[in-house]
């Protein structure tokens, strides 16, 4: 699915809004990400941190269950939006939650001033676990 410029420049401005709302007092690192579901709709979410530091959350994977939460299933394309220099990559937990979805998805990084970096999710992780993993597995016994 291409998406249009008009799409990227919404993404990005609510992944940076969503920024905004992240609770992120350990690490002072806020992160906001909007992800595009197939059918146009965008969902959000930001990263929540707990002091038991394994206990915290990115923005990426809040974005999932929001999405998920609405019942959407098909995902499109996320920005990530973080307060830095350059565009940050998600992390590789985020890589494999996204991957889940759609191995496929673009990946719109834009650090805070506006520059933006754009891949396919496969390319970030070009060798992902997936269901298709699993279906074969289980075929085979």
């Amino acid at each position: 699915m291409a998406i249009s410029k008009r799409t990227v420049r919404e993404l990005i401005g609510a992944a940076m809004a969503v920024r905004r709302n992240a609770y992120a007092p350990y690490s002072k690192f806020p992160v906001g990400a909007a992800l595009l579901a197939d059918d146009g709709s965008v969902l959000t979410g930001c990263n929540v941190e707990n002091s038991s530091y394994g206990l915290s959350c990115c923005a990426e994977r809040n974005a999932v269950a929001a999405a998920i939460s609405c019942g959407k299933r098909g995902l499109v394309a996320v920005a990530i939006a973080a307060d830095t220099a350059q565009p940050v990559a998600p992390c590789g937990a985020c890589r494999q939650v996204l991957s889940e979805f759609n191995p496929r998805m673009t990946v719109i990084m834009v650090a805070k001033e506006g520059l933006t970096k754009t891949a396919r999710l496969d390319r970030l992780l070009p060798y992902a676990f997936g269901p298709r993993q699993l279906r074969a597995d289980n075929k085979k016994k």
